[in-house]
């Protein structure tokens, strides 16, 4: 059945339902009550709601006062803390009925990605209080053999060698921790069904590349500990569309505004009411009547948008492609494209660099004795502002590469895969990219806190 012609139809719905969230907010939670007030909101049509962030309105309520009623459902709640990866740590409360419709939507998602056939899930996003790792334990436990590892190299490798390659393995976490386990692996990976979960980041092309010679397939969700962790996934939709646009760079200037691919995934929108700033950041509301806690045009801060998929069959036609082309298996579900947290890049002659072209750059040219970066404004002796790149080696590098051949790579590799970079650099040359080399786990990436997303952003 062709349910192309429903979807828009399903946007709407999914906003009639943020409306009446709004309305139950603006009743029941005391910190809503006060924000609006506090903000003297005039809402006649939903697009008047103002927006709210962890600035505006996380850290100006308590945790009880963001509650419907004031305060934390008694029985089956559950409250995550995020990683602290952009400051001080936020606690997020699931209560019992909200907990129960992400399992059920997490193993739908799991369930059309990769059937009802038995897998052995190896869980190595952070555990405890922090919210991926928990819940995709509690989501995914009744689905297929679980084992829940955290981010320990050591214990995979020892749970790979200990039950063998006679299972079909869906390994889950982050992408750098992913990266590092395949670089430093003694197992002879190969004889492995491997496949791979990522998520908590962005995840490039050349990366995904580089894993696919050890995984059969590599996927990643997007979501938000504020949020949820599964608002949206990479299907065989968006990774054909993303890998088109890698070669085709004015195809993804047509559609995205920018020669670099975003990352694209696909949401459900009666869940999700998803929209974009005129500046380019896309604001959340979870259109769900049962959440401990109300998200109302919740801004992220990250920067992308949405497409509709009759907008890109649309757009694709005029490359002469048609859109049946990209992935025999699609659904209409209209698509987010994300550039990455717009608050972690950093300005540089007008232009902004983001950890995702550094990703992109590390992970095409120099993977093979990188590990992490950092990156950052500095300011020469001169006075004249340099881009700082610092530079992690990899655990199995004995000894330090060539740096001058680093800086380059890196440089002409930021106006490859960043066209404001390439344009800008015509005020500069490269010696205003500053490039930082250091052993594994020294300098700026000593006692890192391997539970939590890898900090981008030198000090």
């Amino acid at each position: 059945m062709n349910l192309g012609p429903v979807q828009p139809a399903l946007v709407s719905l999914g906003r009639l339902k943020a409306r009446g969230v709004y309305e139950k907010a603006r009743r029941r939670s005391p910190a809503y009550r006060a924000f609006l007030a506090e903000q003297r909101a005039d809402v006649r049509v939903f697009e008047d709601v103002p927006v709210t962030s962890k600035e505006n309105y996380v850290k100006h309520y308590s945790v009880e006062e963001r509650c419907y009623d004031g305060r934390i459902p008694p029985i089956g709640s559950v409250i995550d803390e995020s990683s602290g990866s952009s400051g001080v740590p936020n606690n997020w409360v699931r209560g019992p009925e909200e907990r129960a419709r992400a399992t059920r939507d997490l193993q739908l998602t799991y369930a059309l990605m990769y059937g009802k056939s038995s897998n052995f899930l190896l869980n190595c996003f952070a555990l405890g209080p922090w919210a991926t790792g928990m819940n995709v334990s509690m989501s995914l436990s009744t689905v297929g053999i679980l084992k829940s590892i955290g981010p320990d190299k050591a214990k995979l490798e020892n749970t790979l060698r200990l039950f063998g390659p006679q299972y079909r393995y869906l390994i889950c976490g982050y992408p750098p921790f992913i990266k590092q386990f395949v670089d430093t692996t003694a197992i002879d990976l190969a004889a492995y069904d491997l496949h791979a979960i990522v998520g908590g980041e962005g995840l490039s092309e050349a990366l995904r590349s580089n894993l696919l010679k050890v995984f059969k397939t590599v996927l990643s969700s997007y979501g938000a500990s504020d949020l949820e962790i599964n608002l949206a996934q990479e299907t065989d939709l968006t990774v054909a569309l993303r890998q088109l646009c890698v070669k085709d760079r004015d195809l993804c200037i047509e559609l995205f505004g920018r020669d670099m691919p975003p990352m694209l995934f696909q949401y459900n929108p009666l869940d999700h009411y998803v929209e974009a700033t005129a500046g380019g950041e896309l604001l959340f509301t979870i259109t769900r009547l049962g959440t401990a806690a109300p998200k109302i045009r919740y801004n992220l801060h990250d920067s992308g948008g949405i497409l509709t998929h009759a907008d890109l069959r649309r757009e694709l036609a005029k490359y002469g492609i048609a859109i049946g082309r990209l992935a025999g298996r699609q659904s209409h579900f209209p698509l987010i494209y994300v550039y990455g947290r717009s608050d972690m890049t950093v300005p540089f002659y007008g232009c902004k660099v983001s950890p995702a072209d550094l990703e992109a750059v590390i992970a095409a040219d120099c993977s093979d004795i990188v590990n992490s970066f950092q990156f950052g404004r500095a300011d020469g002796e001169d006075g004249e502002a340099r881009l700082r790149i610092c530079l992690e080696y990899r655990t199995d590098v004995a000894s330090p590469s060539d740096a001058e051949k680093l800086h380059e790579t890196i440089f002409q590799g930021l106006k490859a895969v960043n066209q404001d970079f390439r344009e800008v650099t015509r005020m500069f040359d490269s010696s205003k990219i500053v490039v930082e080399t250091y052993a594994f786990g020294t300098g700026p990436f000593a006692n890192r806190d391997i539970r939590v997303k890898n900090q981008y952003l030198t000090g």
